[in-house]
């Protein structure tokens, strides 16, 4: 306990906790942005009425919920660009696609919490009573008129919420991106403390990093919970 020193490795490891930072706020982002995409598609493709779709749909979001997500993202940069490209080599000789760290982990994480998105996407547009559905109908909407400006606007207040759950979630799920060696706050850290072997210290630090992201994220959905449910209630 004599050789600990917080000071050496907060002045050392902060650098470039700042940039593996910087990776994992431009990841969380991105990865999101894509798992709403995906969310909404599987939502809206599992509440129609082509029963072929739906059961497709529904046997894909068992084998991505029935499976970790650090498989997922293992899987996503080691096997799935061996795949693409050999189905790739079938019309172009020689192709060959591979990934880098941030796009597997974008891809990864965007399709895991894509699946899981999909359920809270789904849920609120049934929460909706469909006399607004029948209204907008009524005002000569078409179908998917009504449902791009009638249900999914006020089912997106409801969603809110669980979806802010979901990105804190996601923020901190950055860190299996170690395993596929994107330079976020984990590698970086463990680098670090492999060369200084200040453990303690530098995973100190680390949790600290993700303890001052989390806090203020937890905070704001909250915050924002409690004004939507204002709002619904005037």
């Amino acid at each position: 306990m004599n050789n600990i020193d917080f000071g050496t490795a907060f002045k050392e490891l902060t650098p470039s906790l700042l940039e593996a930072l910087w990776t994992v706020v431009s990841l969380t982002l991105i990865a999101f942005s894509l798992a709403l995409v995906i969310g909404m598609l599987i939502a809206l493709g599992r509440l129609g009425k082509k029963q072929w779709l739906n059961r497709i749909l529904v046997l894909f979001l068992e084998l991505v919920r029935g499976t970790p997500l650090l498989v997922q993202l293992l899987y996503v940069y080691y096997v799935l660009p061996e795949i693409v490209s050999r189905v790739g080599a079938i019309w172009i000789p020689d192709y060959h696609v591979n990934f880098n760290a941030f796009t597997a982990g974008v891809i990864g994480l965007g399709i895991n919490y894509g699946c899981y998105m999909s359920e809270v996407i789904r849920s609120s547009i049934l929460a909706i009573d469909k006399g607004q559905m029948e209204a907008a109908l009524a005002l000569g909407y078409t179908q998917r008129q009504a449902m791009w400006h009638i249900v999914i606007p006020q089912s997106f207040r409801i969603s809110i919420p669980p979806l802010g759950n979901y990105f804190i979630m996601m923020t901190k799920d950055t860190s299996l991106c170690a395993f596929i060696t994107l330079g976020e706050i984990i590698l970086t850290t463990q680098a670090y403390a492999s060369q200084t072997f200040l453990t303690i210290e530098s995973y100190t630090i680390a949790a600290l990093v993700y303890l001052l992201m989390g806090i203020p994220l937890g905070q704001g959905v909250r915050l924002l919970e409690r004004r939507l449910s204002r709002h619904a209630n005037v």
